[in-house]
C-alpha cells in the first residue's frame, strides 16, 4: 500500500452511495514500473476514477476494463507493457510491465471485507488483504504475514496464486525537544513518509516560526504523547538532554511498544538513563529497545548530519536490519 493512499475508503464511500465501483490494484511489476505493487485505482460505473496504478501510462485502459468488469460482475487480471517513451513521460528512464487486478465491489470483493479493511485502517490496525486469483478466496489477515507487514511489501506468495496487499498505518514520529536537530530531522522524516509531531513545554523552543506547518505540542511530554497516541508504527526520538522532559515520554514509549526509541546523549548519559529506567521498574529487555546514543555512528558533526544518522537508524530498525 502506498503511504496515505485512501483508495479503500474512496471505494467504500462511492459504493455506499449506490454507485457501482471497482478497485484496481497493481499486483506485480517487472522492470522500471511507474507504480509500486499495491498501488490502487478506484473506478466508478460512470467512468470517474481516483488514484493511480501507472502514473498515467495505462489508466485509461484500466478504466475501460474496469467498466466492463463491473458490467459482467467478474474480476479481471490485466497485463500492460509500459513503453520507454511513456515511462519517460512520468519520470522514469525506461519502461516495464505491470499486472493489475480489477475487482468489482459486491460481486467480487465482498462489501463486508472492504468495510472491515477500512475500519482496521481507521483504527491504525495493520492488516493484510489476501486473494487467491485462481480460487477467488478473499480474506483479511492480521498475523499471517509478519515479514511482509514489517517490510511494507505487497506481492504474490511463492505459490504465485495468493496475492497479499499490505495495509499498514502511516508511520509516525514523535520528537521530544524542539531543538536544532529536530528542525533538521522533522522535514527529513516527512519526506521519508512519517507524520511528525514535536513536543516541548518550553515556549522559547516550541514555536510555529521554528517548525512552520508542523504539529507542535507544548504540553508536558507524558500528556502530549498520550494525546498523540503511540503504537507499533510509531518512532520516538528524545532530544532534550533533560531527564525531567525525556523520561516521561520514554516511559510511555516503553509501555506502548513503539518500533523505535532513540535518545540523545553520550554513553555516560545513557548509562544513567538505563539506571533510572531500571529503578522505574522496566526490564532489561524493555530497556534494550532504547537506542542511545541515538543514531548510527556515521561521524555526524552537525544537526543535519545527526538527523540523517537518526533517520537511517529508524529505517534500519523498521526494516529489521542490524
Amino acid at each position: 500500500m502506498d503511504r496515505f493512499d485512501n483508495s479503500p475508503e474512496t471505494a467504500l464511500d462511492w459504493y455506499e452511495t449506490g454507485k457501482p465501483v471497482a478497485l484496481a490494484t497493481v499486483v506485480q511489476t517487472w522492470g522500471s514500473a511507474p507504480r509500486r505493487v499495491g498501488a490502487q485505482l478506484v473506478i466508478a460505473g460512470d467512468g470517474r476514477f481516483e488514484g493511480s496504478v501507472s502514473g498515467g501510462c495505462v489508466e485509461g485502459a484500466v478504466v475501460v476494463e474496469a467498466l466492463e468488469a463491473i458490467e459482467e460482475g467478474e474480476a479481471r487480471l490485466l497485463e500492460f507493457g509500459v513503453s520507454d517513451e511513456d515511462a519517460f513521460a512520468v519520470g522514469l528512464a525506461c519502461g516495464g510491465t505491470i499486472r493489475v487486478l480489477v475487482e468489482p465491489i459486491g460481486s467480487v470483493l465482498p462489501e463486508s471485507i472492504l468495510s472491515d479493511l477500512v475500519a482496521a485502517r481507521a483504527q491504525r490496525e495493520p492488516v493484510a488483504y489476501e486473494v487467491n486469483i485462481e480460487s477467488g478466496h478473499r480474506a483479511l489477515q492480521r498475523d499471517r504475514y509478519p515479514e511482509r507487514m514489517r517490510m511494507d511489501r505487497s506481492g504474490f506468495e511463492e505459490d504465485a496464486k495468493t496475492f497479499v496487499s499490505v495495509h499498514n498505518p502511516p508511520l509516525r514520529l514523535i520528537v521530544v525537544g524542539a531543538v536544532h536537530i529536530a528542525q533538521a530531522l522533522v522535514p527529513m522524516a516527512r519526506i521519508a513518509g512519517y507524520d511528525p509531531a514535536i513536543v516541548d513545554p518550553r515556549d522559547a523552543f516550541a514555536t510555529a516560526a521554528r517548525f512552520p506547518e508542523e504539529t507542535v505540542l507544548t504540553d508536558w511530554p507524558d500528556e502530549a504523547v498520550a494525546k498523540l497516541g503511540m503504537d507499533a508504527r510509531t518512532a520516538v526520538v528524545l532530544l532534550t538532554h533533560d531527564p525531567k522532559l525525556d523520561d516521561p515520554a520514554l516511559e510511555a514509549a516503553l509501555r506502548a511498544g513503539v518500533f523505535y526509541i532513540g535518545a540523545l546523549g553520550s554513553n555516560r548519559t545513557h548509562a544513567k538513563r538505563v539506571t533510572r529506567m531500571k529503578e522505574a521498574g522496566f526490564t532489561e529487555g524493555q530497556i534494550s529497545q532504547i537506542h542511545g546514543p541515538v543514531g548510527l555512528d556515521i561521524g555526524a558533526a552537525d544537526p543535519a548530519e545527526i538527523a540523517v544518522s537518526i533517520l537511517a537508524e529508524m529505517t534500519a530498525v523498521l526494516r529489521g536490519k542490524a
